[in-house]
């Protein structure tokens, strides 16, 4: 299961995270889950495919239904932007 790999999973800071993701990639492959912090929270796991495939395999659990069962699938975002074109300045 993955709560049992999980305890043993390095973490990363975001910043190097992105600078050594191969690095991260790599280490989800070998050795399990790999946290990624943001601001000091913790904020995904990068996970192997075969261990994300192994326990979510189902009929009823395709990666869809593991989006769509988030608790927050009924917040509405407003995706409306301001139409202001900036302001003048003079060159």
């Amino acid at each position: 299961m993955i709560s049992e790999k999980v305890e043993s999973c390095s973490a990363w800071q975001l910043q190097t995270a992105k600078a050594q993701f191969s690095k991260v990639v790599k280490c989800a492959v070998e050795n399990g889950p790999q946290l990624v912090t943001k601001s000091g929270a913790p904020a995904v796991y990068v996970v192997s495919a075969e261990l994300f495939d192994s326990e979510f395999s189902g009929a009823e659990t395709d990666r869809k239904s593991i989006l769509l069962s988030s608790p927050h699938r009924d917040m509405v975002l407003d995706l409306g932007r301001d139409r202001d074109e900036g302001r003048e300045v003079d060159l």
